[in-house]
């Protein structure tokens, strides 16, 4: 397909003398060809002539000898309204996969943000609270994203923020004072986030107590204060919960390269609105400062409240620069879950009025929820939401159901796909029982048909199937020529996926490309056919292509299921 790309821009530059970028797409079913462009009903408006005499025009022109047989080859059909049809010859196809074969990591790499720095920001969990499943769900994607960034050759910062200041610390601090814990646990904080928070919806002293609590716990973090119970607790409850969220990353293969907890960008946050608030970008508003959003078609927000403590938004200001002071970003990427759109629109046209730079450079992505079949919405403040390790387990369970025995990278690959295999923004529905299936389009079925590819490499001796080069009268059967197609489409994929941070067009390409090996393994037997150096080496090359799509959405495999 690229060839064929790069030979129709090349004859429209001899044509026309236009700089053109056309686009190559599978033919349909009743047409009688392998790939098919509407290039010429593209550049008819331009050059002002019928897309046939167009397409008449690029077949001679792509079908003219110049010493090069496989631009000879290449002449395609015309069909109306104005469409050229390419045809692959056998011989052409089977050299493509040797070529693959030889040169693999050269033919996948991507240089599209070589040199360039990119800082990934997800998952976000606050300390003093449980993981739940947004955080699963965004810590699976933004891996995903970075690793897409890192195919494409930047250098990508993991990046994670989190609030272990805040009103939520200050109502799971008001329970915890208030219990006999000899051996604090991540369990004793979650229940006491749920108590404080009920406590401070439903009486006006515990709320008193916990406003002031949310200032004395400011002061002990900026001060790194430890010889009060109060600032022993604090810093007991915020060491246990990095190791929680540590732990947790560690089980389902994710890392962080950096933690900005909001402590220690709050104060840059703090300093950067009141100079801000001097040259009128922010604006004072019974004793507090608000960034006037209503003027730009937004929400107004408070950034500095009325007691002097900066709020979620000044943090965020605060960490943009930390951010910038740090690496020196060529772009910012932030990934949190949609609720949080309109908030992030605030916060960034306020720092668009003195860093207009720093705002071009960042992009906010943005997920919908992940809620379990029937659709009940669940809240982590009033303790009826689904944990993080909920899923796992639910996945677990759904496995020793199905085949009485669970793997961790099985059950892994079916939650991670399960999430990946949908476009991000919407609302998921996550079924623990069909993420397991081994037929169907689930994580299990991809592993399964890598693994099989694994036991058709076993059964052969590879070293003996070395393909000659010479492929002439090669016979492909149908299943053959799809297989290969599919794989050379592989390229393109990943680049529309990098351009538009969409893992799952990787996993839409890695299913289909999965059901044409099935219909391969079907029809065209290895082990012992005349044609078994040939398909060793396209077996071969479809494992190579699998193991490094799944590598992007973060998916091992196991050898054997």
């Amino acid at each position: 397909m690229q060839e064929i790309k790069k030979q129709l821009s090349q004859a429209i530059k001899n044509l026309y003398n236009l700089d053109f970028d056309p686009e190559i797409t599978v033919s349909p079913e009743n047409i009688d060809a392998d790939y098919s462009t509407n290039t010429p009903l593209k550049l008819a408006k331009e050059l002002h002539k019928s897309p046939m005499e167009i397409a008449k025009e690029l077949s001679a022109e792509l079908g003219r000898d110049n010493g090069d047989e496989r631009r000879s080859e290449q002449s395609p059909s015309i069909s109306q309204p104005g469409f050229l049809n390419f045809t692959i010859a056998n011989e052409q196809l089977t050299s493509a996969i040797d070529n693959l074969s030889d040169n693999f990591d050269n033919y996948i790499s991507s240089d599209e943000y070589k040199g360039k720095t990119i800082i990934c920001e997800f998952s976000d969990p606050n300390p003093f609270k449980i993981l739940h499943v947004g955080h699963l769900y965004t810590s699976i994607v933004g891996d995903s994203i970075s690793r897409l960034y890192e195919y494409a050759g930047a250098k990508v910062i993991r990046a994670n923020f989190g609030g272990d200041v805040g009103l939520h610390v200050a109502k799971t601090m008001y329970a915890l004072m208030k219990k006999d814990i000899d051996d604090l646990r991540i369990e004793d904080i979650s229940k006491c986030y749920i108590e404080g928070t009920a406590a401070y919806d439903n009486n006006e002293s515990a709320k008193q107590e916990i406003t002031k609590l949310n200032k004395e716990i400011y002061h002990i973090n900026s001060e790194n204060l430890h010889d009060t119970p109060l600032a022993q607790l604090y810093w007991k409850g915020r060491e246990l919960s990095y190791e929680y969220f540590n732990n947790f990353y560690a089980q389902i293969g994710v890392h962080f390269d950096k933690y900005y907890p909001e402590s220690t960008v709050a104060a840059l946050g703090l300093q950067t609105v009141k100079e801000q608030l001097e040259k009128g970008v922010y604006e004072l508003s019974n004793g507090a400062v608000i960034f006037p959003g209503d003027k730009f078609g937004l929400h107004t927000r408070v950034f500095i409240n009325k007691e002097g403590v900066p709020t979620y938004e000044a943090k965020d200001v605060g960490l943009i620069f930390t951010k910038w002071q740090d690496y020196h970003f060529d772009k910012s990427v932030i990934i949190t879950g949609g609720e949080q759109l309109e908030y992030m629109k605030v916060v960034l046209k306020s720092i668009e009025q003195y860093s207009p730079e720093l705002v071009a450079r960042t992009t906010h992505l943005t997920h919908g929820l992940v809620k379990l079949p029937g659709g009940v919405k669940m809240s982590s403040r009033k303790g009826n939401f689904l944990k993080a390790v909920d899923v796992l387990n639910l996945v677990d369970e759904a496995l020793k159901t199905e085949y009485d025995s669970t793997d961790p990278i099985v059950s892994l690959a079916a939650t991670k796909y399960a999430f990946l295999k949908y476009k991000m923004g919407g609302n998921i529905i996550f079924d623990p029982n069909e993420s397991v299936k081994m037929t169907g389009n689930s994580g299990p079925y991809l592993l399964y048909a890598c693994v099989r590819a694994k036991k058709i490499l076993a059964s052969v001796d590879v070293k003996k199937c070395n393909c000659d080069n010479g492929h002439e009268n090669i016979t492909l059967v149908d299943a053959e020529r799809n297989l290969i197609k599919k794989i050379l489409g592989y390229k393109p994929v990943l680049k529309e996926a990098v351009d538009e941070l969409a893992p799952h067009k990787v996993a839409a390409y890695l299913y289909e490309l999965a059901q044409e090996f099935s219909r391969f393994y079907e029809h065209c037997p290895v082990a012992g056919s005349e044609q078994e150096s040939e398909r060793v080496k396209l077996t071969q090359v479809y494992l190579k292509v699998m193991t490094h799509g799944l590598n992007i959405l973060g998916i091992n495999i196991p050898e054997e299921m």
